[in-house]
């Protein structure tokens, strides 16, 4: 009997010895679907150079990165992730554009981890990578209670961005007076501007004072009235900040709107979204301070430098966000003890990447953000 249990226990032991050995010598297959062709392969090109980078940095030979090409277009998107399910791969990073999320619902067990940072109406093993406006958002409602901004105006243009924006408000909850949607074209924004900031009622106010003094008689007249035509307006602002959720040149059109209406930035706080540290704004002296949530900009440099040392090629922000996409699959693997399953990304969890914090809940990914002025044409960062 003690023979027998003895022979079993040895039994157990190296069967169990031996699929761990199999299951070690495994390749996990990662699969990857960007755009290798068309007028978008380079920034294909560029996620895989990240990828190999990144890869290197796990080092673990069990890790295998297959890539597809997606052409820019939902068809070969679906086509090329049915190759890859077809080749046991599970989970997928890609592909880089929304567009072409549309048919990978098809696919039910495979988990997309997209590049894209839009969050509604994606099939629903889709999970959005980027910056999303949830992420900024959270972000400047702590700037916000830091600095006590409880009556906000949320400007939103007329675009497809703003759904995204409104419910990532809904979402946060973050505090604000008004909500108010404007058109970028450059006429409509100045006139819709004007009305926001009660811009003639407050230049007729400064007409009336200066017009109601010079028919009194009291000491210092000319002086007062001196000092009230180096004015533009007269009367207060009744919000403390604007949050303009706009980009490029529309940003610098919104803003220069609000300095028109005498509403600079050194009455109210001017505050936007990630601009992934667009050094243009540093030019724009006369809209300074400008805040904005952003990732960490000292890893971001780093990483730019390492790309271009190391392929001879300027990196970007897809490239800098697929380094860390691997990186994050590779840490729910791991903890997952190696066994891949379209659960991972609903477990609650935390990844640290270069970017900053992944916080990942329910299939959906929010980031930590860090937080950033625009002044004396410097970037500095706040928190």
């Amino acid at each position: 009997m003690k023979t027998l249990i003895k022979f079993l226990i040895f039994f157990i032991s190296t069967t169990c010895f031996f699929n761990q050995n199999i299951f070690a010598s495994e390749k996990i297959k990662i699969g990857l679907i960007v755009p290798l062709s068309g007028e978008n392969f380079i920034i294909g090109e560029k996620i895989i150079k990240s990828m190999r980078m990144a890869l290197n940095k796990i080092n673990d030979k069990k890790i295998e990165i297959i890539p597809k090409d997606t052409k820019s277009n939902p068809i070969d998107a679906l086509k090329v992730s049915k190759e890859l399910y077809e080749d046991g791969v599970r989970i997928i990073i890609g592909p880089v554009f929304n567009e072409s999320t549309k048919y990978l619902d098809d696919l039910k067990d495979v988990t997309f981890i997209s590049f894209t940072n839009k969050l509604i109406d994606n099939p629903k093993n889709v999970i959005s990578a980027g910056v999303n406006a949830i992420s900024q958002l959270q972000t400047i409602m702590k700037f916000n209670n830091k600095n006590n901004l409880t009556r906000s105006i949320i400007l939103i243009p007329r675009s497809q961005f703003r759904k995204e924006i409104e419910e990532a408000i809904n979402k946060t909850k973050i505090k604000h007076k008004k909500v108010f949607y404007y058109d970028r074209e450059p006429t409509k924004l100045t006139k819709q501007i004007e009305n926001l900031t009660k811009y003639r009622t407050r230049k007729n106010n400064l007409k009336e004072e200066i017009k109601r003094l010079e028919d009194l008689s009291f000491k210092d007249k000319e002086r007062k009235i001196q000092n009230l035509k180096k004015k533009d307006t007269l009367g207060k602002i009744n919000f403390d900040s604007v949050i303009i959720a706009d980009f490029d040149e529309n940003l610098k059109s919104v803003a220069t709107s609000l300095l028109y209406t005498d509403v600079s930035s050194k009455r109210i706080s001017y505050i936007t979204l990630n601009q992934w540290f667009d050094e243009s704004l540093l030019e724009e002296n006369s809209l300074h301070p400008i805040y904005f949530p952003s990732i960490n900009k000292k890893n971001y440099e780093l990483f730019m430098k390492d790309f271009k040392d190391t392929y001879g090629l300027d990196g970007d922000q897809l490239s800098f966000l697929s380094y860390d996409l691997l990186g994050l699959v590779y840490f729910l693997i791991y903890e997952n003890n190696f066994r891949i399953s379209n659960k991972i990304f609903y477990k609650k969890n935390k990844f640290r990447g270069k970017i900053g914090i992944f916080e990942i809940s329910k299939n959906t990914i929010t980031h930590q953000l860090n937080f950033y002025t625009i002044e004396n044409n410097k970037f500095k960062k706040i928190f």
